[in-house]
């Protein structure tokens, strides 16, 4: 078969298929192609004529590109068949179809889609998301193509390589063996928010879902809180309890403090008791003070132990927990001093925790302003600040990265409510 380098898609719908005489057989309705590789495998044409579809296997082409395709059958030879689910079609299942492009982190509409020659046959290597590819299909990319020259805005062309694209919509999960979802969960969970912003609710709530739980759960993070509570709302309970589950304390709060109060109830009696009693410590408290700012997940440990024992219990330890700056040194809930994990390092192993902390302490009432936690921190270049009680008690920190959210609010700033 002739397959003259590479073609797009939108030059061949609806092109006469001809039979080895040059006779007409129909017109390419669809093209279907097969998922689980890397880049998907043309296998066959849908042709139609006077309302009779027909189903032409690839390897009965003797022809094909942009200008001719040729049949080796006659229409007689060739059995009439309809698209069944059986087979993934291009026109019917891509075109015009939302996919993320996982390398630009965004979702792209396909306008046209790119076969290559590799061996005699053609796969699907690229989608156009641009102009070009809407003027192509509508059968006027040269006229169209002249015109924004003259207006000295070139249309270029904006390929996107299939490797860099997962498909959105049910339908296609097929084709999730070629493209895998293990993309989609390497992005940053800015990204991916980014992403759900840009789609209509019923396809953000079924992109949502099909994350695994603990990239849900960093995504989910980062979205508008309105978009939060509809995500969590529509989603089962299980599922949804499993996903606040994974995210810090103080972020999981404030996702469920913008869910209707029965909701969140339902949900907290659904997690691990430990779990959601962090989550309702830290709901109490209004949300522009250091409460409401801090998290009560942290590292603090007797001053008796040595810095080697503290590095043991470090690496068993921390892994749980999203930033650990300091080990707080505390006693009875007493917190006592800090010491920095340069401290912890190059400290010797056998000193103990009492005598490397240092005991000048910065720290903050769990009802300080918002804007006295922020000066604080910038003040004393701190990497977090304690929040104690009036019994010196330690309650949590404030890191700095709640700060930047603070003072650089970013689309995701969330406002909580009291519980």
């Amino acid at each position: 078969m002739a397959l003259i380098g590479e073609v797009y898609v939108g030059d061949i719908l609806g092109k006469v298929v001809l039979d080895p005489r040059g006779e007409e057989i129909g017109r390419v309705q669809d093209i279907a192609v097969e998922a689980g590789v890397r880049f998907p495998r043309a296998v066959g044409l849908f042709i139609e004529n006077r309302k009779t579809t027909r189903y032409l296997p690839w390897e009965e082409l003797s022809i094909f590109n942009k200008r001719i395709i040729s049949s080796r059958k006659t229409e007689e030879e060739i059995p009439e068949a309809a698209p069944s689910k059986e087979h993934l079609l291009i026109r019917k299942d891509l075109l015009d179809k939302q996919i993320v492009d996982i390398n630009g982190a965004k979702v792209v509409r396909v306008n046209d889609v790119k076969l290559t020659e590799e061996g005699g046959a053609a796969y699907v290597t690229d989608v156009d998301v641009g102009m070009r590819g809407i003027l192509r299909r509508l059968g006027v990319e040269r006229r169209g193509g002249a015109f924004f020259e003259t207006i000295r805005h070139p249309l270029r062309h904006q390929l996107i390589s299939w490797q860099f694209l997962q498909p959105l919509e049910s339908r296609l999960d097929r084709l999730t063996l070629s493209v895998s979802r293990e993309a989609v969960s390497d992005l940053h969970p800015a990204d991916l928010a980014q992403i759900m912003s840009d789609l209509a609710p019923e396809e953000r709530q079924d992109f949502f879902e099909k994350l695994d739980t603990e990239t849900a759960a960093e995504a989910l993070h980062e979205l508008e809180p309105e978009v939060q509570a509809d995500l969590i709302s529509e989603m089962d309970k299980e599922q949804a309890a499993d996903i606040i589950e994974q995210m810090p304390p103080d972020e999981a709060a404030d996702v469920i403090a913008d869910l209707p109060a029965e909701k969140a109830q339902e949900l907290l009696q659904l997690m691990e008791k430990e779990e959601a009693r962090d989550i309702h410590e830290l709901l109490h408290h209004e949300e522009d003070t250091a409460g409401g700012l801090m998290t009560n997940e942290y590292l603090a440990w007797p001053p008796g132990i040595t810095v080697g024992e503290a590095l043991e219990r470090f690496k068993t330890e921390a892994g749980e927990i999203e930033h650990v700056y300091y080990i707080y040194v505390v006693e009875e809930e007493r917190l006592l001093g800090v010491v920095g994990l340069r401290d912890l390092l190059i400290e010797e192993p056998g000193k103990r925790l009492s005598e490397v902390m240092h005991t000048k302490l910065k720290t903050a009432r769990a009802e300080t302003g918002q804007d006295t936690v922020a000066a604080l921190i910038s003040k004393y270049n701190l990497l977090a600040l304690p929040v104690v009680d009036a019994e010196h008690r330690l309650l949590g920190v404030v890191t700095v990265d709640d700060v930047v959210d603070l003072l650089l609010p970013p689309a995701s700033r969330k406002k909580r409510r009291k519980m």
